[in-house]
């Protein structure tokens, strides 16, 4: 390497060195402003329902994404290369008594070429990992709306038949309450006409073996009969006067 030996050629490289890390300090707050900036817009457009639209959209946000990566890329690679040709200067024959200053300054070049990458990594990361985020949920949200703008009609169907066979379900369980009661009547009714079967039977069993109880029943029923029919008279007379009267 023609020159190697001349400060000259060191300072040089530190002339480069430093601007190439000034570039990439300018280069990598304008990035970070551009992630922040997505987010936020993202994050905006979510919940703006007036004209608070940003004035950068996603796909100019994504190609300045795109652009300032390369660049930067660039950059980094140059103060690597730089880096290197500092570091190979320091490893040539007489520069051993200025090795340790040269070294002492090799090192802080170094330091911030490492910062600057693993930021410029970092925020990368970060910017990737938001627009994957947000295309997903964008995605998501484009399927909902249309699910709901081309199915209403059918939404509203499908809630129709829902309340029909809600309807046709109640209806089936009072018949089947209704069955039940049925049921259980019956099965009351045929128990009572069997008890009352059985009482009657006893009864003219009792009356065959004691003809003088046959005839007492015999009278009572006749007496009831009676009874039956002279109260039913006077129920009539009483009815036939009060209406002569009422018209009277």
């Amino acid at each position: 390497m023609a020159g190697i030996g001349s400060s000259n050629y060191w300072e040089d490289l530190r002339k480069q060195a430093r601007q190439l890390e000034n570039e990439l300090d300018l280069k990598l707050v304008s990035f970070s402003k551009l992630c922040t900036s997505y987010s936020s817009s993202r994050d905006g457009r979510r919940g703006d329902t007036s004209d608070t639209t940003p004035l950068l959209n996603n796909s100019t946000q994504d190609r300045m994404f795109d652009t300032m990566s390369v660049e930067i890329e660039q950059l980094l690679a140059k103060l690597t290369a730089v880096n290197d040709k500092m570091a190979e200067y320091t490893n040539a024959p007489g520069t051993a008594s200025l090795n340790a200053a040269l070294m002492h300054t090799l090192q802080r070049h170094r330091d911030i070429l490492q910062d600057y990458t693993h930021e410029f990594h970092k925020t990368k990361g970060n910017f990737l990992a938001i627009r994957e985020r947000e295309d997903l949920l964008g995605s998501v949200r484009k399927d909902i709306e249309t699910y709901k703008s081309g199915s209403g009609v059918n939404n509203r169907r499908t809630e129709m038949f829902l309340k029909e066979h809600e309807h046709l379900r109640n209806s089936d369980r009072l018949m089947d309450d209704t069955i039940s009661i049925a049921m259980a009547t019956k099965e009351n009714m045929t128990s009572q006409r069997g008890m009352l079967k059985s009482i009657q039977s006893r009864v003219n069993t009792l009356a065959n073996r004691f003809p003088t109880i046959n005839n007492l029943i015999q009278r009572i029923n006749l007496r009831k009969r009676r009874d039956s029919l002279i109260l039913g008279t006077v129920i009539g007379v009483c009815t036939i006067l009060l209406l002569l009267y009422a018209f009277h």
